[in-house]
């Protein structure tokens, strides 16, 4: 293997592999026109139920699931495969072309919303839940919240890329990032030993940020066989938590919106009123075609 040696400026010349290559560029902005649709319900969401896009319809799930009306919400499918963030109304609602990205239109100016921990605090502060009021309770559950923020790519970008998405299988890049992987996952292990719930004897913002990422790694979801060659049985206080929020209904409900993979009957590719998740998951709309 011949040994790669940069250039002194770096240049974009060739395609960089792997899954995402075909959507990956090193500029900003759209590509393409195409505005945004727009539903019956104050709140719009374009997402895909990737980790990220999970957080924010498990979140609005809860949020209804405790009868908070105003929390209805239109999820519009965005294909990242297909490069649908990068088109032009898109990237109005995010500047920085990922899911998920919100609009609130029921204030007097819409009011746009982007970065997934930035849509979970909104939401918590704009309907007054899963946030804990007292000054040290708030500050542990930002502290967790911004701890995913911080985190999740080097389980995602860097783990997860080099395990199971790039051209070719790198030694040192995956002993590295399993390394790291496992270390975030001992740091949840020992903080879920002395408390139930990340931020305290309460389930919040920050356990609905951690959750599809690393909770998705503990029950073997993610990243092909990921969970045998990073052990993660081993994360016994992990396992716990994992498995209490995943019983949880409105998870399982948010799980579902904008999923494009896996069992048909578990896929509710977009969601525009509570009665979707009855008539209009894909094994029900393949069945009636």
């Amino acid at each position: 293997m011949n040994q790669y040696i940069p250039p002194k400026v770096w240049t974009w010349n060739k395609p960089n592999g792997g899954e995402f290559a075909s959507i990956n560029r090193p500029i900003a902005g759209p590509t393409h026109e195409k505005e945004l649709p727009v539903g019956k319900h104050p709140l719009q969401l374009y997402s895909l139920a990737t980790p990220n896009g999970q957080k924010v319809t498990i979140m609005l799930e809860e949020l209804l699931a405790l009868g908070h009306k105003g929390a209805e919400y239109d999820a519009w499918l965005i294909k990242i495969g297909n490069g649908d963030q990068f088109g032009s109304g898109f990237v109005k609602v995010n500047p920085n072309s990922k899911i998920p990205a919100l609009m609130d239109h029921s204030e007097p100016k819409p009011v746009r919303v982007f970065e997934s921990g930035s849509i979970l605090t909104y939401l918590a502060e704009k309907f007054g839940e899963f946030m804990p009021t007292e000054r040290a309770a708030r500050a542990e559950t930002f502290s967790w919240l911004f701890w995913q923020m911080g985190s999740a790519p080097y389980l995602g970008g860097g783990f997860g890329h080099f395990y199971a998405y790039a051209p070719e299988k790198i030694e040192y890049a995956i002993d590295r990032f399993a390394m790291e992987t496992k270390r975030q996952m001992d740091v949840l292990d020992r903080r879920l030993a002395e408390s139930e719930y990340l931020a305290g004897p309460d389930y919040t913002i920050a356990d609905m940020a951690v959750w599809p990422w690393y909770g998705g790694l503990a029950k073997g979801r993610s990243y092909n066989d990921a969970a045998q060659f990073l052990s993660v049985h081993e994360y016994k206080n992990v396992q716990r938590w994992a498995d209490a929020i995943d019983a949880r209904p409105a998870v399982k409900r948010g799980r579902m919106v904008n999923r494009m993979s896996g069992d048909p009957a578990f896929q509710l590719r977009e969601r525009h009123d509570a009665s979707d998740f009855e008539t209009k998951t894909q094994d029900k709309l393949e069945a009636a075609e």
